[in-house]
């Protein structure tokens, strides 16, 4: 399907990181809609819930890298992450820096941390279902995403605000998408933002979401800015 008049040049790759607990195939439409407006992809499976924070930035991150350096004349690189993706986004490029970096686009990011892994992390089975890097997603002192600070490289936000989990949005503050408070997912540096009507587990395969996806990575702006 053409979302947006124009193709993209060949010479630009996306990498798509999925969020915690979830596999590559979570953002497959997500890759098929990219494909379609010309876009070169790496859609990086990693093992959400084995490690810590700072080893799945290594891993997901340059395993993204390198899918795109091998691909021929690549000259950018862009991020499109969902909720823990764009965490290890920010970690990895707190001490690395990428050459040919382009554009990141942020879905559902817990960038200020969640509620929700504070108030759950003492349940039986959260370790279990969410590993280390779910006990590094909270507000605490243990919080990654408040230790990380602004960010510096062109990043558009897209936050939900419609639940299908009233247990969790119940310790959120509202608006929220289930997981993450709308508010959470601002951090200090974006360049744009911008709030969908869908909930976090399936905002990446929705229509708009992609659309503003697309837009953002080839104008560095969603066009209707709600920052």
């Amino acid at each position: 399907m053409l979302l947006l008049s124009g193709t993209a040049f060949a010479s630009e790759c996306v990498v798509l990181l999925h969020g915690l607990a979830r596999t590559s195939s979570s953002m497959n439409t997500m890759q098929k809609a990219l494909l379609a407006e010309g876009f070169l992809t790496a859609n990086i499976d990693y093992p959400s819930r084995e490690h810590a924070i700072e080893e799945l930035a290594m891993i997901a991150v340059e395993e993204g890298l390198k899918e795109c350096q091998a691909k021929e004349d690549v000259e950018r690189i862009h991020f499109v992450t969902h909720s823990l993706g764009g965490i290890l986004v920010r970690q990895y490029l707190s001490d690395h820096s990428i050459e040919t970096l382009g554009r990141v686009v942020m879905l559902g990011p817990p960038n200020k941390g969640s509620a929700a892994a504070d108030e759950f992390g003492a349940l039986p089975g959260y370790d279990w279902i969410n590993g280390p890097a779910g006990r590094q997603m909270g507000k605490g002192e243990d919080s990654v995403p408040l230790q990380l600070g602004p960010v510096d490289f062109e990043l558009g936000i897209i936050a939900g605000n419609r639940t299908i989990d009233p247990i969790t949005s119940a310790v959120l503050d509202d608006p929220d998408d289930g997981k993450v408070s709308v508010e959470d997912t601002r951090v200090e540096g974006m360049d744009d933002f911008i709030v969908v009507d869908h909930s976090h587990a399936f905002m990446m395969r929705m229509q708009r979401p992609i659309e503003l996806t697309i837009r953002f990575l080839r104008t560095g702006s969603f066009g209707e800015s709600g920052k």
